[in-house]
């Protein structure tokens, strides 16, 4: 800043003051422009007071439009200053002010924006530097016009075409000895080439300018001169003629006569050579000169590599490339990388072993680029590497040994897994380079190409799946899109040379077997891993992938790669090809396969592809046929039979699947080999789950095919025939009925086929149709049978269940067509050996796997099933009691499964009432150890007395009592349930036969109580060890036998322990009997307490069934003790021990609170209270719960059992709070729908069958009810 007006006292007054303005960002200080100009022409003004001068005009041209409005009134006085300043460049010596003066220049010019100005101004530097006698006093005025050409860029237009003559005269400086001159020479020159004003000069002039350019740059002393000059050398590389001339030039008269004209220097232009100048610059040591140089070298070979790589070559300049690529800059790095590709273009390179020199520089150089984050470094990085692994020689190796390819494989696997996708492609053609085998060191590092592989794979996952719009990724116009798209391309071409690499090491023995030394090796070291590597990523990676990119828009190049690859897989991996092929069936390759050469190769475009579509279906075809059971005499002749028709066929089926139907219809005999092809294409396609057409389309496709087949008496070849029976078995489920016409053909082809070992498809087809099952199932079912396919019973047990987890084919028939069970029966019941116990087998799988039974089943099978039992009854031998009883039990099953799903009970007929009497026979017979046949034998036992309706319970019960073999069954499964629960050794495997006995007896009991039956044999339990069982043992019994046992003792205490089915034993009392003893007999007071606790403990466990059916024995226990003492039952509600249980249920939880056993726990506690208000808390608490779930999402039960603790809360005196809050509730609960009664409802627990009653809360209150009343 300043003060002081900056004005010329001693003629500053006769100035006008519209020259004068104030300066903006000063204190008020004026200027005047008059005597500015007066400052600069006096040579009597001092240089610190002209310094000020131009910053003061320096301040007025920062502010638009201020020095513009002045030197506007008159042009003079603008040219004038203009003049001045241009003046002031040739007679100031200071640096300071001459860098003012050309800065206020620049500036003025850019504000006034006058042509005539700048023309005026281009005239004088003319004119000063055409005068000869001074030029080095020039460098401030040529310093200005390169400053001037970077602000204004037309200035270089004007300089060459009207001031050419200043142009040439600058070119001219160049032969100055004054570097520094030439530095400015260079600068100016330097903006001329670098703007289209370059067009306008001579050729004349240009060949000159480049041969001084040369000429500076060899002779170049000082940084900056060589900088500029070769900044001027880099643009005047960009012309072809230029190149040619540098590279080619010589001493010239030309340039000797421009010598000796020459006044001002004494320089003697010599030979140079560029090659070698850039080659001096590169061993220079400055980086920034390197990078110039380098892109210098760069510039001539981008013309014509083939025509320059030589010379360059020559001077092993790439040998000083490679040494280079040790910086780390980036800038320069890029250079280097550019520069050795370009040289890389030329063999010269190779044949002299510059690859082998510099491979090791580079792939250092690549690790620690890889870790930059410069993409473009790291593709041009890669670019190169991937250059010379192309262009290698085969017969010199760059990776001899391991640890080079260990190398360069972690640097191209670094490549791939760049996150740039760019990188990652650049990446990958890299890698693509390196899978040859002549890069392969010895021995092969499998690992390491496996690791390459899986890279490829896991990018090409990320690029499809991670990349935004993940399927439209690959589908738009944008940059994004077409990298991702480039990659595909580029990952599949990747894969497709490893798998040819693989190929190679598995054909030669030498590569296969040479696996690597020492003890770094692993063991998946190996080709075969490899391979399966390989298919493992086609599996996983690129085929999903490609089938996402080809789904809308499909690419011949892209498809092309993946048949290519798909195809190399079965020479590779031959022993797990099975299953792939498998699966590329199931998936629809076969399909897809022909689709893509239909769309695609038509009207023969794309040979490639359709070469490789065909090759993929060969070999996949050949696959799946190796496998298959073709119906012919000869496997492998059918094979070849049809693996004929495809190579003849294949090539030429240019098809659309959709236009299948109207192929297989044509009755010309040129079209039986293509017809036949498609039948076998439809067969393997459908046989492994891809339906290429609908199946009514199929169905009726074939069956016209085989009309007209027929109609031409051409018999089917047995391949073809195979094909036919298949796809019409498979198909002919959707489709309507066959005519007659069509029935008579199919006969006609059936009955040329072998029915012996028949292939399943002929049992699916034969049965549908009643006109060929008539014909031809009596004769095929029993072949089927006599072939094995079917499982047997061939177990020590008598039962072997065969391929449980496989589907048998008679199975499948079984579940369409129930009808063949009474066949079955049949041919177990008058078949011997094999046939019969495989005929039990089936139908045992299929009674195991039929999950919701019809009633008409059961009727069906249960005539049967009696004749069976009769057959069993007056047949001793062991042989047939175990075939049939093996086959019952299943029944039995089925039966039990029916009667659960019953919706209303059902009343017995005689069939029923006779088969629960052999039922019952025969268990009287059996060991208690055949739990096979015991657990479904009780099992419908106890379903026939728990389902059957009222009226008809006491006629099946009196078949059962009457049986004393039952009984002792019973009794003896009881006593191993006592013995082994009141032990310390865990019950044995047949526990769930143990809880459906004590269920059995239960029930018995129950029933028996209520009709009073007559019973033959009691069975004696003893009562001790089952409390005690309860009590103590718990941990060695299961959940479902500890239900089962409380669901016992419940029963026990409604009937008050006295009831003819069951002799109750003592619990453990002393004689004399006290009277609380003889009161509460046979369980006596310690006994009732043992129970006691024992429920409450089991109430403590807090599990589903259990839970219930402890509350439910608790509440019978109750009752037994009101009916017994009635004052003994507040004294056990009151006791402390039932506060802490109740608490312990409401806080486990809403769900445990609102539990209907929950419930009904505090419900037995209010009633039994007598009056007590102990329990007010405790149903605060449960309404509370209530309210939040609220009533309507409450359960049928819970909803009851709520209802039932709200009326009983009632009759006591509680809070106004709580009762206004009961009331609520329970006029709520009122006006909500009943619940539905579901008292004969049975479910599965495990294998054992229960009624759903008998383990959920007794809501009904029977057992109080009918004490208090």
């Amino acid at each position: 800043m300043w003060t002081v007006d900056i004005t010329l006292e001693k003629v500053h007054l006769r100035h006008h003051p519209r020259w004068s303005a104030r300066a903006p960002r000063g204190l008020g200080a004026t200027v005047c422009v008059a005597c500015v100009i007066e400052m600069m022409d006096r040579q009597d003004v001092s240089a610190v007071r002209r310094s000020v001068a131009l910053t003061g005009v320096g301040e007025l041209l920062k502010t638009a439009g201020v020095m513009r409005e002045i030197l506007d009134q008159d042009e003079r006085v603008c040219l004038h200053l203009t003049s001045s300043l241009l003046k002031l460049l040739q007679s100031v010596g200071e640096p300071a002010i001459l860098e003012q003066a050309m800065q206020v220049l620049v500036e003025l010019l850019l504000e006034m924006k006058k042509e005539k100005l700048v023309e005026c101004v281009l005239l004088e530097l003319q004119t000063q530097l055409c005068e000869q006698a001074a030029v080095r006093r020039f460098l401030p005025s040529l310093t200005f016009l390169g400053k001037l050409m970077d602000v204004i860029p037309d200035v270089a237009l004007v300089l060459t075409t009207v001031h050419s003559c200043l142009l040439e005269a600058v070119c001219a400086c160049l032969l100055n000895p004054d570097e520094d001159l030439k530095t400015a020479v260079c600068y100016v020159l330097r903006g001329v080439w670098a703007s289209d004003a370059v067009q306008s000069v001579s050729h004349t002039l240009r060949e000159r300018v480049c041969v001084l350019s040369l000429q500076t740059l060899t002779h170049a002393s000082s940084h900056q001169l060589t900088i500029n000059s070769l900044g001027l050398l880099l643009l005047l590389l960009r012309s072809s003629e230029n190149v040619s001339l540098l590279m080619n030039q010589t001493h010239s008269e030309k340039e000797e006569d421009e010598e000796e004209e020459s006044q001002c220097t004494q320089i003697t232009l010599q030979h140079c050579s560029l090659p070698l100048i850039l080659k001096k610059l590169l061993l220079s040591g400055d980086e920034s000169l390197q990078v110039v140089s380098v892109q210098c070298v760069s510039a001539v070979l981008v013309h014509s590599p083939s025509q320059y790589c030589a010379p360059f070559i020559q001077a092993d300049i790439p040998e000083f490339l490679f040494e280079c690529v040790s910086s780390r800059r980036e800038v320069m790095l890029w250079c280097v990388y550019g520069c050795l590709l370009l040289l890389c273009e030329d063999s010269v390179f190779f044949t002299h072993c510059h690859s082998v020199y510099g491979i090791e520089s580079l792939l250092r150089s690549l690790k620690a680029v890889l870790k930059l984050s410069n993409v473009e470094v790291q593709t041009q990085g890669l670019r190169l590497l991937t250059a010379i692994l192309d262009r290698q020689p085969v017969g010199v190796r760059l990776f001899p040994t391991g640890p080079g390819f260990v190398g360069v494989a972690e640097v191209v696997v670094g490549g791939v897994a760049s996150s740039c996708l760019q990188v990652a492609t650049q990446g990958t053609c890299a890698a693509t380079a390196l899978l040859r085998i002549h890069h392969q060191s010895s021995p092969v590092h499998y690992s390491e190409l496996k690791r390459i592989v899986e890279t490829v794979a896991a990018r090409c996952t990320e690029v499809s799946h991670t990349t935004p719009q993940d399927r439209r990724c690959f589908y738009g116009s944008g940059v994004q899109s077409s990298e991702a798209r480039v990659f595909l391309i580029q990952a599949l071409v990747c894969i497709q040379e490893a798998c040819r690499l693989a190929e190679v090491c598995v054909n030669e023995d030498s590569v296969r077997e040479s696996p690597c030394p020492g003890p770094d090796r692993q063991s998946g070291d190996t080709v075969q891993s490899l391979c399966v590597q390989l298919l493992q990523c086609c599996d996983s990676v690129f085929i999903p992938t490609v089938t996402r990119v080809c789904e809308r828009r499909p690419s011949p190049q892209v498809l092309q790669l993946l048949f290519s690859i798909l195809s190399l897989q079965f020479s590779l991996s031959p022993a797990l090809m099975s299953t792939f092929a498998n699966k590329l069936a199931s998936s629809g390759f076969i399909r897809l396969a022909v689709e893509y050469q239909a769309v695609l190769c038509s009207g023969n475009r794309h040979a490639s592809l359709n070469s490789a579509c065909c090759d993929f279906l060969l070999k996949l075809c050949t696959c799946l046929l190796s496998q298959s059971d073709l119906v012919t005499s000869n496997h492998q002749q059918g094979v070849e039979e049809v693996m004929g028709v495809l190579q003849e066929c294949l090539p030429t089926l240019c098809c659309r699947v959709c236009d299948w139907p109207l192929l297989l219809s044509d009755a010309r005999a040129a079209c039986q080999n293509t017809q036949y092809c498609l039948l076998h294409l439809m067969y393997l396609s459908l046989v492994h789950g891809d339906r290429v057409l609908d199946e009514v389309t199929v169905f009726f496709s074939v069956v016209r095919c085989v009309c007209v087949l027929q109609d031409q008496c051409v018999p089917l070849p047995p391949s073809a025939l195979h094909s036919t029976l298949y796809l019409l078995a498979a198909t002919h489920h959707s489709s309507p009925h066959l005519d007659q016409t069509a029935i008579n053909s199919i006969s006609r082809i059936l009955s040329s086929s072998p029915l012996s070992s028949p292939h399943p498809s002929l049992l699916r087809f034969i049965f549908h149709y009643p006109e060929l099952a008539e014909r031809f199932g009596a004769r095929v079912l029993v072949g089927w049978l006599e072939g094995g396919s079917e499982p047997g019973l061939t177990g020590e047990d008598g039962v072997s269940r065969g391929h449980s987890e496989q589907k048998s084919v008679l199975l499948e028939l079984l579940e369409t067509n129930p009808t063949i069970a009474p066949t079955l029966l049949k041919i177990m019941c008058d078949a011997e050996g094999a046939v019969a116990e495989r005929a039990v087998g089936v139908l045992q799988r299929y009674l195991e796997a039929e999950q919701h039974c019809s009633p008409s089943l059961s009727a069906l099978l249960r005539p049967a099933l009696l004749q069976l039992l009769q057959k069993t009854t007056c047949d001793g031998s062991d042989s047939s009691t175990t075939r049939v009883s093996g086959c019952v039990c299943v029944v039995l099953e089925v039966l039990c499964m029916v009667q659960s799903q019953a919706s209303d009970p059902g009343d017995m007929d005689s069939t029923d009432v006779r088969l629960l009497y052999h039922v019952s026979s025969l268990v009287g017979k059996m060991k208690c150890s055949n739990t096979e046949y015991l657990l479904p034998a009780l099992n419908y036992i106890y379903f026939c007395l728990t389902t059957s309706s009222p009226h008809t319970t006491d006629r099946a019960l009196s078949v059962l009592l009457c049986n004393t073999g039952v009984m002792e069954v019973l009794q003896t499964l009881l006593n191993v349930f006592q013995s082994s629960s009141s032990s310390l050794t865990p019950l044995s495997p047949s526990t769930p036969l143990l809880s459906c006995s004590l269920l059995l007896l239960s029930s018995i009991i129950t029933h028996q109580h209520t009709h009073s039956t007559q019973v033959q044999k009691s069975v004696c339990l003893d009562l001790e060890r089952i409390v005690r069982t309860l009590t103590f043992f718990r941990s060695n019994t299961d959940s479902l036998g500890l239900m089962c046992s409380v669901q016992l003792v419940q029963t026990m205490l409604d009937v008050d322990f006295s009831s003819a089915v069951v002799c109750v034993s003592e619990c453990g009392l002393q004689r004399p009997l006290t009277p609380l003893d003889g009161a509460l007999y046979p369980l006596g007071y310690s006994g009732t307490a043992c129970l006691l606790s024992a429920l409450q403990s089991l109430l403590l466990q807090k599990q589903g069934m259990l839970l219930s059916v402890s509350v439910n024995c608790l509440r019978s226990l109750l009752g037994f003790l009101h009916r017994r003492r009635p004052a003994l039952v507040q004294h056990v509600v009151c006791q402390p021990w039932n506060r802490f249980l109740l608490y312990s249920l409401l806080s486990s939880g809403e769900s445990l609170t609102l539990h209907p056993a929950t419930l009904s726990l505090l419900t037995l506690l209010v009633r039994w209270s007598e009056g007590e208000i102990q329990w007010e808390s405790d149903v605060s608490w449960v309404c509370e719960a209530a309210e939040r779930r609220g009533l309507q999402e409450l359960g049928e039960d819970t909803t009851h059992t709520l209802k039932l603790l709200l009326t009983e809360c009632r009759a006591f005196f509680l809070s106004e709070h709580l009762k206004q809050t009961t009331d609520a509730l329970l006029d709520t609960l009122c006006h909500l729908p009943p619940p539905e009664t579901r008292t004969n409802t049975v479910v599965r627990v495990g294998v054992v069958y229960i009624r759903a009653a008998d383990f959920s809360v007794n809501t009904q209150d029977h057992n109080i009810s009918g004490a208090l009343s």
